[in-house]
C-alpha cells in the first residue's frame, strides 16, 4: 500500500474545495458541534458547575482530562446512548458525548458535540435527539458551530474526506484477542502504564452487547513523536474563533476481542470537513498524525507497530 505521506499528495492533486461559507444552513443540516455558552472566567471554575449541570439533567460522567492548557473535556453518557450504541456491532462510538470549557482571547466557552451529527456520521440509526435536549437543558444553545457548511445525514452515512481518503468503515484493525475479556484487559494494562503516550480517558462497557470503548488520550512527551500528541494537532487544526475541542479524545472500540479505531484521515475529517489540504492550519501540517496515532494506539492495545504501509 502507499505510505501517508503519497497517500496525501494524491489526494492534493485530485480534491477540490469549496471555500468555507458563512451562509445559513439549509434544512437538514447538522454541525459537528454546540457552542453552549461564552462567559468570563476560568476554565478551572467552570468545571464543577458544568459537572453538576449534566448529572442534574440525567448523563453520567464517564470521563474527564485536561489535554492542554486552558482546555478541560468531560466525556459523558447515558441510557439513551448506551441503547444506541448497542444497534450495530460497531456503534459504540456514539456511547460518548464530549463535552468541552475553553479559554478564548478571555472568554471561557463551554462546547459539545452535536449527537445527532455523531450518530449519521457513525451510521447510527437510533433517534438521539433526546440526547441533545438533554445537553442544551444543561449547557445551553448559542449556535451550532464547525464546519463553513453543515452536512446532511445523508451526506454523513458516506463521509469521507475525498477520494482516497477512508470511510467510517475502513478503521485501523489494532488487534484481535481471544475474548472480549482478555481485549479489554490488556488495553487496561498498557493505557494505565502509558504505552506509546496513551492514557485512559474513559471506557463504556454497552450493555447487551460485547462492545467496550475507551476514550483515549495522547501526549508525546518530550521524546515522543509529536504527531500523535493532541496538543500539536489542535494547535494546527482548531484555530478558528470558537474552538472545536470536544473533538478529543479519541475512541478504541473492543467488539468480542476484535480491537478497532478509527482511521484518522476519516476522524479528524469528519468533525473539520472544511479543513483546507494545503496552506496554514492545513491537513498537509499534520500529514504524519494519522500514521502516528495508528502507532500510539497499536501499542495502547498491546500490538505490535508494523512498518509504514
Amino acid at each position: 500500500m502507499k505510505s501517508v505521506q503519497s497517500k496525501w499528495l494524491a489526494v492534493v492533486a485530485v480534491a477540490v474545495l469549496s471555500a468555507a461559507s458563512m451562509a445559513v444552513q439549509a434544512a437538514g443540516e447538522m454541525m459537528p458541534f454546540v457552542l453552549g455558552s461564552s462567559s468570563d472566567g476560568d476554565v478551572a471554575d467552570k468545571i464543577d458547575n458544568v459537572k453538576k449541570a449534566l448529572q442534574d439533567n440525567g448523563f453520567e460522567i464517564a470521563g474527564e482530562y485536561s489535554p492542554y492548557s486552558d482546555a478541560h473535556i468531560i466525556a459523558v453518557t447515558n441510557a439513551a446512548l448506551k441503547k444506541a450504541a448497542a444497534s450495530h456491532e460497531r456503534a459504540g462510538y456514539i456511547a460518548a458525548q464530549r463535552v468541552s470549557i475553553t479559554k478564548v482571547a478571555g472568554k471561557v466557552q463551554v462546547a459539545y458535540t452535536n449527537p445527532e451529527y455523531m450518530a449519521a456520521a457513525y451510521r447510527v440509526e437510533t433517534n438521539v435527539a433526546n440526547v441533545g435536549t438533554a445537553l442544551k437543558a444543561a449547557l445551553g444553545s448559542v449556535k451550532g458551530f464547525g464546519p463553513g457548511e453543515g452536512k446532511t445525514k445523508e451526506d454523513l452515512n458516506e463521509y469521507h474526506y475525498t477520494f482516497g481518503m477512508e470511510y467510517f468503515d475502513e478503521p485501523n484493525e489494532l488487534a484481535e484477542y481471544g475474548s472480549q475479556s482478555e481485549a479489554v484487559a490488556e488495553i487496561e494494562k498498557n493505557l494505565a502504564k502509558g504505552a506509546g503516550g496513551t492514557f485512559k480517558v474513559y471506557r463504556i462497557d454497552i450493555p447487551g452487547t460485547k462492545q467496550t470503548v475507551f476514550g483515549v488520550g495522547m501526549k508525546a512527551g518530550e521524546d515522543g513523536n509529536k504527531y500523535m500528541d493532541d496538543e500539536f494537532i489542535m494547535k494546527e487544526i482548531d484555530f478558528k474563533e470558537t474552538r472545536s475541542t470536544p473533538h478529543l479524545p479519541y475512541e478504541i472500540l473492543v467488539t468480542g476481542g476484535d480491537v478497532e479505531g478509527l482511521h484518522s484521515r476519516f476522524r479528524i475529517a469528519m468533525n473539520f470537513p472544511d479543513l483546507s489540504m494545503m496552506g496554514a492550519n492545513s491537513f498537509m501540517n499534520i500529514m504524519p498524525s494519522p500514521d502516528a496515532i495508528r502507532d500510539a494506539m497499536t501499542k495502547a492495545v498491546g500490538a505490535k507497530v508494523k512498518n509504514d504501509f
